[in-house]
């Protein structure tokens, strides 16, 4: 058997077994398996498939036909042109995140030119946002929270996997608790928290419903509980952050808004819609 025809009985096998996007996933567990890019996979189409990954490449393809995701099967996500370890404790990080990171960094280099701002990734989970935030913008203070302890060693792995290991500060505790009790001086505050609404859980797919935390996902009745919570909590820091960025669920983004103008604390309240056209992130900035 070539790895041309591995691949494509895995497809066949993953489209049985009704995974939509039996292709890809058959692609990227091959890749992963045979330890290739993508490229070097094509140009090894014609090889023999080796025997002794049979076992390995079999069980990764029960697991993905059982509907894990392919991301917890490899370990791996892609994110924000870094490469991210991930596990049933986080949250896969998703592309449309990548898109708040690029505002933040945007608004933050025109505020603080060459300056070092403190920001905070409130639930930070695998730590994509923070970590990507650190690696772009080497003289920021990066730090972020996460409520799950295992959700921070995630974090911490990936920090120091992609080179900040020593630049990002991870705090266990709710929210913004810890920024509270330290009365710590925020500058920049970014989050994407949980915002399914808790009735909505149940129908989601069964990738995100049976494999991805809840703790995660569940946004409270109308899925805008933690938004709430923050935006409340701001009003018990030294002082308000001059730049907040919210990712948000489809339809959420008008009421965060609203939220973050009756707060009063930014002169600028922007949304940002993702590639898909969907209001994706609210951005908060102040002036002055």
């Amino acid at each position: 058997m070539t790895i041309r025809e591995a691949c494509m009985q895995a497809s066949s096998f993953l489209r049985a077994a009704g995974v939509e996007d039996d292709a890809s996933s058959a692609e990227w567990l091959l890749e992963h398996v045979l330890g290739c890019t993508r490229s070097e996979l094509f140009m090894r189409w014609g090889e023999p498939f080796p025997g002794e990954l049979r076992d390995r490449w079999r069980a990764m393809l029960e697991r993905r036909a059982a509907g894990e995701p392919v991301q917890y099967i490899t370990g791996e996500q892609p994110f924000y042109g870094l490469t991210f370890r991930v596990t049933p404790d986080v949250l896969i990080p998703r592309p449309e995140t990548e898109l708040l990171v690029e505002r933040i960094v945007e608004l933050g280099s025109k505020r603080w030119p060459g300056g070092s701002p403190l920001v905070a990734d409130i639930g930070c989970g695998s730590g994509a946002i923070s970590v990507a935030l650190a690696a772009a913008c080497s003289s920021w203070n990066i730090t972020a929270t996460d409520i799950s302890r295992d959700a921070l060693d995630v974090a911490r792995e990936n920090a120091v996997r992609n080179g900040v290991g020593e630049r990002l500060k991870l705090f266990h505790g709710d929210l913004l608790e810890v920024y509270v009790r330290e009365r710590m001086p925020i500058d920049i505050l970014v989050s994407n928290p949980p915002y399914i609404e808790t009735g909505d859980i149940p129908g989601l797919q069964p990738e995100v419903r049976l494999h991805e935390p809840v703790l995660a996902l569940d946004g409270g009745p109308d899925g805008l509980r933690f938004y709430r919570r923050i935006v409340e909590q701001v009003d018990l820091l030294p002082a308000p952050p001059a730049l907040v960025g919210f990712e948000v669920g489809q339809g959420q983004a008008d009421f965060v808004a609203e939220l973050i103008r009756a707060a009063g604390h930014w002169d600028e309240i922007g949304i940002v819609p993702d590639l898909a056209g969907i209001a994706r992130h609210v951005i908060g900035l102040r002036k002055n």
